[in-house]
């Protein structure tokens, strides 16, 4: 659970001569922040995580490197991983973010720690038609509940819900909710993961590390050499189209990208709109538009009727997660429907 502060008290504290809210994207591979000055948005500032050995460390370089002179009074951090009584440890990596300490530290009247999809649902609202990339047919329902997921270093997954006229986030772990396979192939695969993980959620096979899993499994599977040695190296040769395996990988991806998107939008009654956020799906749009995607989104049986009126899109804005973590920060609280 979050730390709650009002939404008044930041106004205040981002509206005073000098004074700004510091509002953070932490991901397990990099960390955004920005400072937020009278309801303006600055420029985004990025750091590697592997950097820094904490993020009070990193927090403080930052302080003195870009945002020397401006008295940070407040600050709203969204962070990958479960949030509790205003602390995180993080699944992906050995940061720990603890709303008490930030304070104590940096003599921050307020902080506010809640995870990195709640802010990116937060988002959605506020995102136009230049910010997204259609994969697929179908047409939101005004005011219905959205769903946001988005595979990178993990993946995150989050509700939104409108209630009279605000919106409400409905979070979840459901990146870690156990994968299904739905051919031969797939439950092939998925047994050889088991065998090394036990447990294969979905952030095993739709994130950057699952996409090195997919592939070192696929290779396996089918008795192939496998050298690429990172998501990326991956990624550019699927594009490439230069290994057969990567190109297997990707391919399978997005196909089980597309089952588990359906999936979520089932869970959620998702008839607002499914998002995919993180870092992976705007590096390969074409391929995500040609892959069998939509055609496992809609694959449901008896739901396929309901899946096919439920837009896919990608977010292709670069700081989305910002939009929403200003909403938490009172100062679009004007905006809000």
């Amino acid at each position: 659970m979050a730390v709650e502060v009002s939404a008044k008290a930041l106004a205040e504290g981002q509206g005073a001569a000098g004074h700004a809210v510091l509002l953070g994207d932490i991901g397990a591979t990099n960390a955004r922040f920005a400072l937020l000055t009278r309801g303006a948005l600055g420029s985004v500032a990025w750091i590697e995580v592997a950097q820094y050995p904490n993020f009070e460390d990193a927090v403080d370089a930052l302080l003195k490197s870009r945002f020397d002179g401006v008295e940070v009074s407040h600050a709203v951090l969204a962070v990958a991983g479960p949030v509790e009584s205003g602390r995180c440890n993080f699944t992906n990596c050995s940061w720990t973010v603890d709303a008490r300490d930030i304070r104590k530290r940096f003599a921050f009247d307020t902080v506010r720690v809640v995870n990195d999809f709640e802010a990116t649902a937060l988002s959605l609202p506020h995102l136009g038609e230049d910010d997204l990339y259609r994969v697929g047919g179908g047409r939101a329902v005004l005011h219905a509940p959205k769903v946001v997921l988005g595979p990178g270093s993990g993946l995150g997954v989050a509700g939104l819900v409108g209630d009279e006229g605000r919106w409400i986030v409905v979070p979840s772990e459901g990146g870690h909710a156990t994968i299904a396979a739905t051919t031969r192939r797939e439950d092939t695969i998925l047994a050889y993961l088991r065998e090394r993980f036990g447990h294969v959620s979905a952030e095993r096979i739709l994130s950057g590390p699952g996409l090195e899993n997919l592939y070192k499994a696929i290779a396996a599977v089918d008795g192939v050499p496998a050298p690429l040695g990172n998501p990326v190296e991956i990624t550019n040769a699927a594009l490439e189209a230069s290994c057969p395996a990567a190109c297997a990988a990707l391919d399978l991806f997005c196909a089980m990208l597309g089952s588990f998107a359906g999936n979520v939008a089932l869970t959620y009654g998702a008839r607002g709109g499914v998002y995919i956020a993180g870092g992976i799906a705007p590096r390969v749009l074409r391929h995500l538009s040609n892959s069998t995607f939509r055609q496992r989104f809609e694959q449901k049986g008896r739901m396929t009727s309901y899946l096919e009126a439920i837009p896919t899109q990608v977010i292709v804005h670069p700081t989305a997660t910002f939009l929403g973590l200003r909403s938490l920060a009172g100062a679009d609280a004007s905006g809000r429907s």
